[in-house]
């Protein structure tokens, strides 16, 4: 998490840019609408180029919220950790997807504005009053406005970035001087104190799954190790933040819940989406994913 000096200049042909998109917002909502089929997944609209991999399924989105709970059972319930007043005006959440922490955190804020993003409509009807959705890009230039929001969040954004600091540059501009961005990532590296896991393939997870994750990230262009490879760090440097402040929490036996959230998560469902993706006949064949865990 990081807050900018200073605001960033914005010309007025740029503003223009920013803007102009909203209205076409409402002529490409059939489009953003009609998902890919694959192998009986649902992903991301053709409306997007994205080369997001991950399908935007009921199945999916279970573990979406999973892991939410796993990220505040490690973090003692909290939702953030940057220092965030109060009574902030507005508050961005990029790559929202089932929106989970946007709606938890409209309703412990009611007077702030929460706008969250995502590739997908895949967002619930019945949200707090003071919450709303957009399709949107991330990874494409921004459309707000300099200065517009006081707290932008995101997190398990791995897999789905290029440019890390392209990314942070555009948060920079968007939120106000003062105002913080909060990047939140997990390592799907799996690593153990006592030895359980190990690197020489003896085990299930360890060398054979990471060099999967390695391998994945390699072929699509969108590291899969952003934590290894100290992404954020780095990235919001250049982007040109200041105050950066980082934290690692690490799942330990005092948190006896989250084994079992991440069994569900790493046993079912994402297997399937790591094997194979739409137009993607560069990662292993199912069967061979499967066999690996």
């Amino acid at each position: 998490m990081s807050s900018p000096p200073a605001p960033a200049p914005v010309s007025s042909s740029e503003q223009a840019t920013q803007t102009s998109p909203d209205s076409s917002t409402a002529s490409v909502a059939s489009s953003i609408l009609e998902y890919r089929k694959f192998k009986g997944r649902s992903y991301h609209s053709t409306y997007h180029d994205s080369s997001y991999p991950i399908p935007t399924d009921e199945k999916i989105l279970e573990n979406f919220d999973l892991m939410h709970h796993f990220l505040t059972l490690l973090t003692d319930d909290k939702l953030y950790l940057a220092p965030v007043k109060e009574d902030v005006q507005k508050v961005l959440d990029v790559g929202t997807g089932t929106s989970i922490w946007a709606i938890d955190y409209a309703d412990e804020h009611p007077n702030t504005a929460v706008i969250g993003t995502d590739l997908s409509a895949v967002q619930p009807d019945w949200v707090p009053p003071n919450l709303k959705f957009e399709i949107d890009d991330c990874t494409k230039p921004w459309t707000w406005d300099a200065n517009t929001f006081d707290f932008v969040h995101m997190r398990y954004l791995f897999g789905a970035i290029r440019d890390w600091t392209a990314l942070f540059k555009e948060a920079y501009n968007a939120v106000k001087p003062g105002g913080w961005v909060e990047s939140c990532e997990s390592e799907p590296m799996t690593h153990s104190d006592d030895g359980t896991v190990t690197d020489d393939g003896s085990t299930a997870l360890g060398g054979p799954w990471d060099k999967m994750f390695i391998e994945g990230g390699k072929a699509t262009g969108c590291s899969l190790s952003v934590l290894t490879e100290d992404l954020q760090m780095k990235a919001m440097k250049e982007a040109g933040f200041v105050d950066i402040q980082e934290t690692f929490y690490k799942a330990s036996e005092e948190h006896h819940n989250i084994p079992r959230i991440l069994t569900n998560c790493i046993y079912t469902d994402p297997i399937r989406f790591m094997a194979q993706r739409p137009e993607d006949g560069r990662n292993r064949p199912v069967c061979e994913a499967q066999s690996r865990v």
